[in-house]
């Protein structure tokens, strides 16, 4: 059953399809059956990552990640999810989120935020976002190569070698705008329910668009290069905001 499921996921990806329970369309299972299996499919890829990327073992790293990502992770609706959060040693700002809800963050992306735990629950909350939203599991599958080792090979094991083939910087692509958009206001729900503040958001923001219109705008890096504008990020969020208000 494993050894076919990635292959009938693959077959159903298209254009119109941007929410999650497309992905397991033709898993006859529960829903707490296809999230163990994303699990095992984002374990499979977080053990890869790992190996391809130095963790940061500082333990003011560790106690920021556990205690802004635990605070997040108790307000996501679904209780059948998990989170887990690792922090790398790599130069520019950066994140990305695995299936399963594997999150990698920077330490440097951190230290942009100023270690303020709301700028940094808005990074995380956006990174948990793509995960509920599915657009984390929908990137791997929507792969050819995943859809071609996955026909061949049990799932654990195979991604990993996948992974490894083409290398940690594919799960650095980008996602749609709206994708984007909209783990933007998934996340600012999520640090809100969490008691952090939604300003965090906006500062960091705000910091960004500072940045880019400064004289070294490449200090960013590819992360914040491949998400809609600042600009454009804080305007539908503040629209968001305003219409949870009335």
């Amino acid at each position: 059953m494993l050894d076919g499921l990635f292959y009938n996921l693959g077959r159903r990806v298209g254009p119109k399809l941007r929410k999650a329970q497309w992905m397991w369309a033709s898993f006859t299972g529960t829903e707490a059956d296809a999230i163990r299996l994303e699990h095992a499919v984002g374990l499979d890829l977080a053990d890869e990552a790992g190996r391809q990327l130095a963790l940061d073992r500082d333990p003011r790293t560790r106690q920021a990640l556990d205690e802004v990502g635990r605070r997040l992770a108790t307000c996501v609706a679904n209780r059948l999810r998990s989170f887990h959060f690792e922090a790398v040693a790599v130069g520019e700002p950066n994140a990305f989120a695995l299936p399963g809800g594997f999150i990698f963050v920077s330490r440097s992306i951190l230290e942009l935020c100023q270690w303020d735990r709301n700028e940094m629950a808005f990074i995380l909350g956006h990174e948990m976002g793509h995960v509920i939203r599915g657009h984390a599991i929908e990137r791997i599958v929507a792969n050819t190569a995943v859809n071609v080792v996955s026909r061949a090979a049990p799932i654990r094991g195979a991604l990993g070698g996948w992974l490894k083939t083409v290398g940690i910087q594919f799960l650095q692509t980008a996602y749609s705008r709206d994708q984007e958009l909209e783990a933007d206001r998934l996340g600012l729900r999520l640090l809100r329910a969490a008691g952090f503040e939604p300003e965090g958001a906006m500062r960091l923001l705000t910091r960004l668009a500072d940045l880019k219109r400064s004289s070294e705008p490449a200090s960013l890096g590819e992360y914040f290069s491949t998400h809609p504008t600042a600009e454009i990020r804080i305007q539908s969020l503040r629209q968001f905001l305003q219409k949870r208000v009335d």
